[in-house]
């Protein structure tokens, strides 16, 4: 399986538990890695064989920036499933979800969270 990886996605939203998170936002960047065919657009060189980048990365932003969830593991699984919803030819997706400035005191790095989904999941259930 051939696979696609837009990394660096950063985007601004209202995510986290705390109410000043919610008020106030934070910055966030997504990296993805999707799975997919790409046996057809590398012998046809036509986009509709692979995936429109600069639409998942569209599609990432609005979910961040709009979902007012508490928690990164859900925001991460909703990028996923949508993606996996939007783009037929995607089989699989690695999410990696950073809080850039985690409200933890006295630290100063990212808190990541890394799921992967497959549509043949999604479908089941």
């Amino acid at each position: 399986m051939d696979s696609i990886s837009i990394t660096g996605i950063r985007c601004y939203g209202y995510i986290g538990f705390f109410s000043e998170e919610k008020v106030l936002g934070q910055w966030f960047e997504v990296d993805l890695t999707l799975w997919l065919d790409l046996t057809d657009a590398s012998k046809s060189d036509a986009l509709e064989k692979t995936v429109d980048y600069s639409r998942i990365v569209k599609t990432v932003q609005e979910l961040v920036k709009d979902s007012q969830f508490a928690l990164l593991e859900r925001t991460a699984d909703a990028i996923a499933t949508t993606i996996l919803q939007e783009q037929p030819l995607v089989e699989n997706i690695k999410v990696d979800l950073s809080k850039l400035n985690a409200p933890i005191p006295d630290f100063s790095g990212k808190v990541t969270i890394e799921i992967t989904r497959s549509k043949a999941a999604l479908m089941s259930k």
